[in-house]
Parts: C-alpha cells; structure tokens; sequence
C-alpha cells in the first residue's frame, strides 16, 4: 500500500478503501431493486429456469451481485462461469467447456464440442449435481452462439433438464433476446430481472454503506454532498465510487473530516472525474 493512500485510510478512520472499482461481493448494496435482482436468481435457480437474465447498465453492480450469489451456493451447484463473452460459434462452445474444466482436442468441432458438453452434464445429473453456467457480458453473443446455448439446454435426463444459462449482461441484452429471429431462445427464459439506476435516497445509502463497510463512519459525506455525487453520476454504483473517493483524496488533501457538496463540485470544476459530462446544475449555491 502506497504511503499516501495509507495516510487516506488513516484519516478517515478506514482499515480499506470504501470506492475501490473491483467487484468486491463484501461491499454490495441492498437497495429494494438489489433485493429483488437477487430474489429473481435465487428463483430461477430454485425453480430450474433453463434461462435467467440479468441486465442492467454499465457499472450498475451486475458483477458484483452475481459474484455474491455464487459464493453463497452450494456443492450441490456445478458453476461454469465465462466473465466476458465474446461472439462466435465455436468459441462460445469451446468457453463452455473451458468454464466447465472439460478438455477438448485442437481440432474438435461444433458437433464434438457438444457431445463432450452433453456426457458431462449427464455425468453431473449422475451424481445428483445441477450445472449452473453463467455468461457475463452476455451482450456481446451473436444469435448462434445464443442458439448453440440454447441447444445446450435442451440437453436433459428423463424429465430433467441437466443446465441451467444464467446471462448477465447491458440492456441490449433484452432486446437482443426478444428478436423474432430468437423466439425459441426468449421462450426459455423463465427468470428475468433488470437492475436499474440508483435514486437519489439509494446513492446516499450506498456511499454510508461502503463507508461504514470499510470501517469508517457513515456520515462523512454530507447530505448534500451525497446529492450531487447522484446528479454527476445518474446513481450508477461504478461512477459513485470513482467521484466519492476522488472527494474524499481532495478531502484528505484539505484536512477536512467529512466531504461537503463544495468538496465534489471542487473534483467536478477541476475535470478530473472522466465519468461527469459537465458540471451539473449551478454550484455557486
């Protein structure tokens, strides 16, 4: 840890940094839509969903609620995860059973790509174990590789289907889905779940909850400091973190305890916040 920014801790009264940009599954928030984005995997989980989605904008916290639900399964879950999608046919199959741990031969195509998929599913279910595979930044699939997944899940034992897709991804995910071209695929999905923006009260909850998750106290950010990190940011989690701990640098560069409004409009004048389109409202005020 650098000397400065053990001096930022050690002014504020932190044993971490509260705004660090990692997904960190410690750090989430519990706003009501967090909730309920976590209730809806939860339900497609406990009711065997072929298809869950989950969407939501850049920076909304997607990641990091799925990281949360993750750790929180069991053995009983098998979990594949490919953390950034790219498009392609073969390559998607070919992640699949990277994610899954399966080897495959150099030269194997589509068609063995599936029959080694489709014997470790089955071999799963043998052991009385589900296959979660979870596909992050789920946009970026074209409509084969959609296809090809969804072929996946028709793969099934007796009466019981042997995967279960949870995508993650931005909101382009939803209208990709809902294409006519991709009617067979959308009729799969049985979860679904879109995490918006913070609001204003949210974004204060969220900068106090990380905060005191960091061991520091909740109320360093004034109220209306709180207010405008919201209208800089339009409440999303990933920017909120980028202008509260540049606040907080300036905060600890004047010697201050908490951060006022003018301590972030100071970080807004001074451009160097890249997620603010401008200086929002009038900050003479």
């Amino acid at each position: 840890m650098s000397q400065a920014l053990s001096y930022y801790l050690d002014h504020f009264g932190l044993h971490e940094r509260p705004f660090a940009l990692a997904p960190d599954p410690e750090f989430i928030y519990w706003s009501p839509e967090h909730r309920g984005a976590y209730a809806m995997l939860d339900y497609g989980l406990g009711t065997r969903a072929p298809i869950t989605l989950l969407t939501g904008e850049i920076g909304a916290g997607k990641t990091t609620l799925l990281h949360h639900f993750i750790d929180g399964l069991d053995d009983e879950v098998t979990v594949g995860l490919i953390s950034n999608a790219r498009p392609g046919v073969n390559d998607v199959l070919r992640r699949v059973c990277a994610a899954l741990g399966l080897t495959v031969a150099p030269g194997a195509d589509s068609a063995d790509l599936f029959a080694v998929i489709q014997t470790f599913l089955l071999d799963q279910h043998k052991q009385g174990k589900r296959v979660l595979l979870v596909i992050d930044e789920a946009q970026n699939l074209n409509r084969d590789a959609l296809e090809d997944l969804r072929m996946l899940t028709n793969i099934n034992a007796g009466r019981e289907e042997v995967l279960q897709l949870l995508l993650v991804g931005q909101p382009e995910l939803r209208a990709m889905v809902r294409r006519p071209d991709l009617v067979q695929f959308a009729q799969r999905v049985a979860a679904s779940y879109h995490l918006p923006r913070l609001d204003p009260a949210a974004t204060a909850g969220y900068i106090a909850s990380r905060i005191k998750q960091a061991g520091g106290n909740p109320g360093i950010f004034s109220r209306q400091a709180a207010e405008l990190v919201h209208e800089a940011t339009g409440g999303v989690p990933r920017l909120i973190n980028q202008l509260c701990d540049l606040a907080m640098t300036y905060a600890y560069a004047a010697e201050a305890k908490m951060v006022k409004r003018e301590t972030v409009a100071q970080v807004l004048r001074d451009g160097v916040f890249f997620g603010a389109g401008g200086l929002p409202g009038d900050q003479s005020r």
